[in-house]
C-alpha cells in the first residue's frame, strides 16, 4: 500500500479517536454540570459543618467537651431527632442497651414510652408491674426523671434513665394532660417478665374472654391454646380485650391476626419514601377460627403491634371494636449499624392497614365508641388484677362500685348478634354481617 494511504488512515483514525475523546469529555462534563448544582451544595454546607466544629474546638470554654467524637455524635443526634420523634443516634453503650432489650427480661418501670410532639409520653403501663401499680396511666407525660426535666432527652437516654438494678428507686414527675394534674411518684425498679395471654375465661355460657398484655414470642401458641379450650367449653363468640397493650413483636401481631381471618387475607403492608411499597404480610394459617363473632377492646393504651391485629380485623369486618381511638404508633424504625459500635435507627417505612389506612399518629377508630374515664380506668385495672392492693383507696366500696363499661357493652353486642343468628338461623358470616353493623 502506497505511504501516503497509510498517512491518510492513520489521520483519519486519529481524528476518529480525538472525536470519540471529545464526545466522552463532553458528555463528562455535561454530566457534571447538571450535577453540579446539588454537589456545591452539599459540599458548600460540609464545609460550613467542619468550619463550624473547628471554631467550636478552639473557642468553647470547657474544652474537655470538645473532643472530636463528642461533637460528631452529638450533631449526629440532633440531626436524626430532628427528623421526627422516633429516630435517635444510638452510641455504642445506647445501642448494646437496647440489644440487651429482647432478652425478655429486665430491670425497670414496666412501662412503654414513646415521644409525641417531642413530648415523653407513657403508651401503657404493663400489667402487674411497679409503673401500673403506681397508678400511671397512658398518655401521662413524663416531665421529670430524678429532678431532672425530659425536655430535650431523647427516647433511649429516657429509657437508659428510667432503667436500672431491681429493687433501685426511680423519682418521675408526670402531668396527666386529660386532668392537668401533676404527680410526683418514687417508684422502685424490679425485674419486668410478661405473661402475655391472661384472663381466658368465659364470661358466660357462650361469651369468651381473653386478655393479650402485649405481642411476644410464645403469645400466639397460648392464644390458640386459650382458645382451643374456650371453644371445648362452650364457646360461640369471642371478646379479645387489646386494651393498654402497647405492642411487642411484628411477627406475632401477624401471627395472631391470622388465627382470625381467611388465608391469603392481607394483614398489614408497609410504604417507603416516595410511596414505595415494602413488605406485604398475608394471613398464612390453615385453620383459623371463622365460626364465631368478634369484638376487640381497644384504647389509647392499644399500640403498634395491638393497632396492626384491631385494623386487620375491622377491615376485613371480622370484629366489631369497642373502646376509644388507638395511640397511633405505626412507623417502621430501622437499626443501621455503624462500624465504630454506634447505631442510626430512622424511620423508614409506615404501616398501612388492609384498606390503606394510615396507623401513625393517626390511630385506629373503633366501630362504637365507649369511654372510661382516666381515673376509673386506674381503679378498673386495680380492681381485676391486684385486688390486694384494695387499701391503695380509703373506701373499698369505690372499688366495687367500679364498672368495666367497655366490656359490658362488648358483651351486650355479642349477645345481640348471636340471638339474630339463632333466631334468623343463619350461618356466622363475620363479614357481612360486620359491614351491615356499619352501615
Amino acid at each position: 500500500m502506497p505511504s501516503r494511504w497509510i498517512g491518510r488512515s492513520l489521520s483519519w483514525v486519529f481524528l476518529a479517536a480525538l472525536l470519540i475523546g471529545n464526545l466522552v469529555i463532553g458528555a463528562r462534563l455535561y454530566s457534571e454540570e447538571a450535577a453540579k448544582e446539588d454537589q456545591d451544595t452539599v459540599y458548600d454546607h460540609m464545609n460550613l459543618f467542619t468550619t463550624a466544629l473547628e471554631q467550636i474546638r478552639r473557642n468553647y470554654v470547657d474544652a474537655e467537651k470538645t473532643d472530636y467524637q463528642s461533637l460528631i455524635y452529638g450533631a449526629l443526634k440532633g440531626m436524626l431527632q430532628s427528623l421526627d420523634s422516633h429516630s435517635d443516634f444510638l452510641d455504642p453503650e445506647m445501642f448494646t442497651d437496647m440489644k440487651d432489650d429482647t432478652s425478655g427480661h429486665f430491670g425497670g418501670l414496666g412501662i412503654v414510652i414513646s415521644m409525641r410532639n417531642n413530648i415523653l409520653t407513657i403508651v401503657a403501663p404493663m400489667e402487674d408491674t411497679p409503673g401500673s401499680r403506681a397508678g400511671l396511666l397512658s398518655g401521662d407525660h413524663i416531665v421529670e426523671i430524678d429532678g431532672e426535666s425530659t425536655e430535650g432527652l431523647s427516647l433511649q437516654q429516657a429509657v437508659r434513665k428510667l432503667r436500672g438494678p431491681p429493687d433501685t428507686d426511680v423519682d418521675i414527675k408526670i402531668l396527666r394532660p386529660s386532668t392537668s394534674e401533676i404527680k410526683e411518684h418514687t417508684i422502685t425498679r424490679a425485674i419486668i417478665a410478661i405473661e402475655s395471654v391472661k384472663d381466658a375465661r368465659l364470661i358466660n355460657d357462650q361469651i369468651g374472654y381473653v386478655r393479650i398484655t402485649q405481642f411476644n414470642n410464645p403469645t400466639s401458641a397460648d392464644l390458640k391454646s386459650a382458645l382451643r379450650d374456650l371453644k371445648d367449653q362452650g364457646m360461640k363468640g369471642l371478646i379479645l380485650d387489646l386494651r393498654n397493650n402497647p405492642g411487642g413483636l411484628l411477627s406475632s401481631a401477624i401471627e395472631v391476626a391470622q388465627q382470625f381471618v381467611r388465608r391469603g387475607d392481607l394483614i398489614v403492608y408497609t410504604q417507603g419514601r416516595d410511596g414505595r411499597r415494602g413488605q406485604r404480610y398475608t394471613a398464612r394459617e390453615r385453620n383459623p377460627f371463622l365460626d364465631f363473632p368478634m369484638v376487640v377492646l381497644i384504647n389509647e393504651g392499644s399500640a403498634s403491634a395491638s393497632e396492626i391485629v384491631a385494623g386487620a380485623l375491622q377491615d376485613h369486618r371480622r370484629a366489631i371494636l369497642i373502646g376509644e381511638k388507638t395511640f397511633g404508633k405505626g412507623s417502621v424504625q430501622s437499626i443501621l449499624p455503624l462500624d465504630d459500635g454506634s447505631a442510626l435507627r430512622i424511620t423508614t417505612a409506615q404501616y398501612y392497614t388492609p384498606q390503606e389506612r394510615v396507623i401513625d399518629e393517626r390511630g385506629i377508630e373503633p366501630d362504637i365508641v365507649v369511654s372510661i374515664a382516666p381515673e376509673d380506668w386506674r381503679r378498673l385495672l386495680i380492681k381485676r388484677s391486684r385486688p390486694e392492693n384494695a387499701d391503695d383507696f380509703d373506701d373499698d366500696e369505690d372499688l366495687e362500685d367500679v364498672i368495666d363499661i367497655q366490656l359490658e357493652r362488648a358483651v351486650d353486642v355479642l349477645k345481640g348478634i348471636m340471638i339474630f343468628e339463632a333466631n334468623s338461623g343463619d350461618v356466622p358470616n363475620p363479614g357481612r354481617r360486620l359491614a351491615a353493623s356499619r352501615r
